[in-house]
């Protein structure tokens, strides 16, 4: 039963303490929400100080743009599932390390087992890193699908670098992104 895995293993997180530093300021771990028979799966780098108090991802400035993002192609938040390559805040926002990335992987790598979707979309550097463990720019895998197990991957930047560009690189994601709801769309 796919709600009770995830159930399980939300459990097994909110009780991590491998990363010691993060465990100890973190107000909520921050697992992932939306629906477990979803064909779009999006995933982020880690939580932020909105997204640690509310135990949700991408509920501050950059999930407001990426609810706009995804209004703007016609797929409902509701229709995603959302997580994080990290399930707690780093301090200050910083990048993840390589070990807290580690320490996550076993988490992220069985929700997406357990989702099985058709497509994934990462959303930045981190999340690029740890779905496609690849050091390639974004920049260089933007506009074509990639691979992650049986899953279609799309590559585009984090909607907080897109805030911190302005509306600077907004069309390019949607276009990725459109792209993508295309592709599901024809099938």
């Amino acid at each position: 039963d796919l709600t009770r895995a995830m159930d399980n293993l939300r459990t097994q997180v909110a009780a991590c303490k491998l990363c010691t530093d993060l465990a100890c300021r973190r107000q909520n771990t921050v697992f992932g929400v939306g629906p477990l028979n979803t064909r779009f799966v999006m995933v982020g780098e880690a939580p932020g100080a909105d997204e640690d108090r509310i135990g949700e991802p991408f509920v501050g400035a950059a999930g407001q743009l990426l609810d706009k993002i995804l209004i703007a192609t016609g797929i409902p938040r509701e229709q995603v599932y959302i997580l994080n390559t990290l399930k707690c805040r780093p301090p200050n926002n910083r990048v993840p390390t390589e070990e807290e990335m580690a320490n996550c992987r076993p988490y992220f790598e069985q929700q997406l087992e357990i989702l099985q979707p058709d497509y994934i979309i990462c959303w930045g550097t981190t999340a690029v890193r740890a779905i496609l463990n690849v050091p390639t720019p974004i920049g260089q895998l933007r506009g074509k699908f990639h691979r992650y197990k049986q899953a279609k991957v799309v590559v585009t930047y984090h909607p907080a670098y897109l805030l911190d560009r302005k509306s600077t690189r907004l069309n390019s994601s949607h276009t990725v992104i459109s792209y993508a709801v295309f592709c599901l769309k024809k099938k």
